[in-house]
Parts: structure tokens; C-alpha cells; sequence
């Protein structure tokens, strides 16, 4: 499940999840980054700013190991045997969101070169799990901006430095957006008229477009 800020991600898996505990069909939740976890460490520094004021001060392969080693590390700690058991796994956020907001940082011609990297750094010579389907929720920033201030109680000082910088978010989506045409993920839009749609709504969407994959 991927998304920029505030797109809904954290309660859609959370949904789907339970749509699956009643349907009798085993599955787990994964958070990534695991933000419990030692193997955060950098990220946190990342977001936190200590890098770098601006998302642009760490570069896109920098900051995507960071994600990376994170990812590994939840991999063989807490979800290989889920996985290797047939488990269905359900991740509020992957590799994928690596795509959605590192990719930015580079001029659109050299956006392939840096896709064909990622993947193959991740789900070859890392050797974690390439996913079966994508889900991008398509939240327009200017939307998950409003939610974002209610969210932090219209203290700014709590963004990290991708939330701060709106520019950004707005290049995040475009690169998002192109990811996703390339690479086949499925886009739910998540407002309509300037405001979120449904969270149900989205909920039922989204189920039918993982009942399809999985069928």
C-alpha cells in the first residue's frame, strides 16, 4: 500500500487486514519503516533533518539505502517465516515508496536508470520479497496538506522534512504517478471535490482490486 503523507495508507491496510481475518485467510501487517526498530536509526536521522534541512540534501541512492537497510533488517527479524509459511502480507509502505519519493530527486530522464537500481538492489542482492500487486492512494497534496495541520494541530514543527517542503510533495505525486503507469501498480484516487472521499468506500475499492490479483 503506497501513498504520500496522509493519503490514508495506515488505516487501509489496517482494513484490509481485518477484511482477511473474516474472510478466514491468514495474513500480517507490516509498517515499514520500522520505526521501533534500531535499523530505523538513519531514517530517522533523515527525516529528523539532521542530514540536511531539505529532502534534496540526502541524494536519491543515499537515502534509498537507508530505507533499504531498514527494510532488510524487518525482513529477516519479524516477517521471513510469515512469509516463507505462505503467509499473505499486507506492507504500509515498500520499496515502492523509495520510487515515490527518492525518484524526485533525479531529472526525469534518468528516472528508468534509478528504477532498474532500486529493484534490483532490494529484490535481488538484498533478496527481500518483490511484491504481488501495488496499491497507490492518490491523495491530491493540497488535500493532504489540510490533513496533515489537523493531524499536527497546525504545528509545522512537527513535519519531518519531506512534510515541510509542499513543493516536493507536488513532485513526489507526479514521480509516483509515472511509477505507477510504468510498473502497472492500481491508482485509487482518494478525494473528489477538494475533499477525501470515504474511507469505506476507498475500503471497498481497494478489495476489489486485491480479490481480482489474487484470484
Amino acid at each position: 500500500m503506497e501513498g504520500l503523507d496522509a493519503s490514508g495508507k495506515g488505516t487501509q491496510s489496517a482494513l484490509l487486514q481485518k477484511y482477511f481475518e473474516a474472510q478466514g485467510q491468514p495474513s500480517m501487517l507490516i509498517r515499514l519503516p520500522n520505526y521501533e526498530d534500531d535499523s530505523s536509526a538513519l531514517v530517522k536521522m533523515y527525516l529528523a533533518g539532521q542530514f540536511g534541512d531539505k529532502p534534496d540534501d540526502v541524494n536519491a541512492y543515499a537515502a534509498s539505502c537507508f530505507y533499504a537497510v531498514d527494510r532488510y533488517a524487518s525482513f529477516k527479524k519479524y516477517w521471513q517465516t510469515s512469509y516463507d509459511a505462505g503467509t499473505l502480507l499486507i506492507a504500509d509502505r515498500y520499496t515502492t515508496s523509495n520510487a515515490c519519493h527518492q525518484m524526485t530527486k533525479l531529472a526525469p530522464q534518468d528516472w528508468d536508470a534509478y528504477l532498474d537500481w532500486l529493484f534490483d538492489f532490494e529484490y535481488r542482492k538484498l533478496e527481500i520479497p518483490a511484491p504481488t500487486a501495488v496499491i497507490f492512494l492518490d491523495m491530491p497534496v493540497e488535500v493532504s496538506q489540510r490533513l496533515l495541520k489537523k493531524r499536527y494541530q497546525n504545528d509545522d514543527a512537527k513535519k519531518d522534512v519531506h512534510e515541510r517542503d509542499v513543493q516536493y510533495l507536488y513532485a513526489c505525486r507526479d514521480a509516483a504517478l509515472y511509477a505507477a503507469k510504468k510498473l502497472g501498480w492500481s491508482v485509487i484516487s482518494c478525494a473528489k471535490d477538494g475533499e477525501p472521499r470515504p474511507v469505506e468506500e476507498i475500503h471497498r475499492e481497494i478489495v476489489s482490486v486485491v480479490t481480482e490479483v489474487l484470484a
